[in-house]
């Protein structure tokens, strides 16, 4: 019998511009993630004992073997699209400093497993100001959103969902990522339970420019009918983990089919 590897197909430790609606958070945050591959057994969360990102000037922060939440913003996601897991927590102190970040994961036989990058400020700082700039111009563009219906006996397969890029709008180059999730209200987003999401970050191996300069989806799932939900647009500076310095989460979009 194969024994369950807890192996890391990479890791996210960036900058995040938060730009949801009504949100009681600072805009300025950071995050660390670690994706992991499938074990081929019993899932990550049984087989780790820790899990501790490191930065610079003795920076340390632990990502919890929880399930995550909107609350808590620190532990497990399951991607039932790859039969992984991802770890994550999300932290409300600001943009973090330039330098090396290492992510180690202990697991519970008592190896180790780690992986390390250098975040640079300076594509953030960019892409940030671009899209404040042109936020309204994107925000309005999106279709169907802004609680829109869809037109009566309009087709629930292969949905098309559009928007404006800062490319077109401003010239200025990045790759995107979507998630749509039932749901009224960004308050309803459920990370947990994908409707359907845009995984550039895997598509890539075949493709490697994939999300970039992306203006449109067309979704992989079909919808059920008279139903509310609710999806994001995250705009970040590349489409390989370890690459990424900047996230921008973008205000929530609503429709009703």
């Amino acid at each position: 019998m194969t024994e369950p590897r807890v192996e890391i197909y990479d890791i996210m430790a960036c900058n995040v511009y938060m730009d949801f609606e009504n949100s009681v958070l600072r805009k300025e945050q950071h995050k660390f993630l670690v994706a992991f591959y499938p074990t081929g057994g019993a899932p990550v969360p049984e087989l780790i004992e820790s899990i501790t990102a490191y930065g610079p000037d003795g920076y340390k922060v632990e990502i919890a073997n929880q399930e995550f939440t909107p609350h808590n913003r620190n532990g497990w996601i399951y991607d039932r699209t790859t039969n992984g897991h991802w770890y994550m927590v999300n932290l409300d102190t600001g943009f973090m400093n330039e330098g090396n970040y290492t992510i180690e994961v202990k697991r519970k036989d008592g190896r180790t497993v780690s992986h390390s990058r250098r975040q640079n400020n300076a594509p953030g700082k960019h892409l940030v100001s671009a899209y404040t700039q042109l936020q309204e111009k994107i925000t309005n563009s999106y279709a169907p959103g802004r609680a829109g219906e869809f037109n009566q006996g309009a087709s629930l397969r292969q949905v098309p969902i559009t928007w404006s890029s800062l490319k077109t709008l401003g010239d200025v180059d990045a790759f995107y990522i979507f998630r749509l999730s039932e749901g009224r209200s960004g308050k309803e987003f459920n990370t947990q339970k994908l409707v359907w999401w845009d995984n550039i970050f895997v598509q890539r191996v075949g493709s490697p420019q994939a999300g970039l300069n992306r203006d449109r989806v067309v979704l992989g799932n079909e919808l059920s009918p008279d139903k509310p939900y609710v999806y994001f647009v995250e705009i970040t500076d590349g489409n390989k983990m370890g690459d990424t310095n900047i996230c921008i989460f973008q205000p929530h979009q609503t429709f009703h089919t």
